[in-house]
C-alpha cells in the first residue's frame, strides 16, 4: 500500500545529488539528445529546459508556424518511450540516474486533464454509491497526479500492485 507521500517507486540511489547544477546539467544533456532526435526524424521543435521539484523538465514545443510538425511524438505512449531513452542517454553521459521528465507538444497538459476526467468518472462511481473506484495501471508520475488530484477533491487514494500492474484506488476519506 502506498500514499501521496511515497508514491515515486523510481527511487534515487543513496548519496545521489540533486542540486539545481546537476539538474540543469540533466536538462542540458537531455537537450541535445532531444535535438538530435529531432534532426533525425526532421522535425522542428522549440525546447525548453526548467528544474521543478527536484527533477528536471524537458518541453518539446513545435517551432512557430508549424504547430502539427509534434503530432507524431506527442502521444502519451511515444512520450514515454521517449521519456525513458532520454534518462539512459543522461545517464549514459553523466554516470547518474535521472528522472527527468519530458513533455513533447503539451501532451503532459493533455494527459493531465484525461488524469482529471477519469478521476471525476471514478469520484462519480463513489457518489453513486460504490465503495471505492479503481484506476487503470499507470506510471509512477502518473499516479503522483492523481493522488494530487484526488486529495484537491477531498477523497483519499493509494496504490496497489507492482511494476506494470500498479494502479490507484480512490475511496472517501
Amino acid at each position: 500500500m502506498t500514499t501521496t507521500s511515497d508514491v515515486f517507486d523510481e527511487t534515487v540511489p543513496p548519496g545521489e545529488e540533486t542540486s539545481v547544477a546537476l539538474l540543469e546539467e540533466e536538462g542540458d544533456v537531455a537537450a541535445d539528445y532531444i535535438e538530435e532526435l529531432l534532426d533525425i526524424a526532421d522535425l522542428d521543435g522549440d525546447i525548453e529546459l526548467d528544474v521543478r521539484a527536484g527533477r528536471a523538465y524537458v518541453s518539446v514545443e513545435a517551432s512557430e508556424g508549424r504547430a502539427d510538425a509534434l503530432k507524431p511524438l506527442a502521444d502519451p505512449e511515444t512520450v514515454r518511450a521517449l521519456q525513458e531513452l532520454t534518462r539512459l542517454a543522461v545517464q549514459n553521459k553523466t554516470g547518474r540516474f535521472s528522472r527527468l521528465i519530458l513533455d513533447v507538444g503539451g501532451s503532459r497538459d493533455t494527459r493531465q486533464s484525461e488524469l482529471e476526467a477519469l478521476v471525476a468518472r471514478a469520484i462519480e462511481k463513489i457518489d453513486e454509491g460504490a465503495s471505492q473506484a479503481s484506476l487503470p495501471p499507470m506510471s509512477s508520475y502518473e499516479r503522483k497526479l492523481v493522488h494530487d488530484i484526488v486529495a484537491e477533491r477531498g477523497f483519499v487514494s493509494e496504490s496497489y500492485g507492482e511494476g506494470a500492474e500498479r494502479h490507484t484506488v480512490i475511496r472517501r476519506g
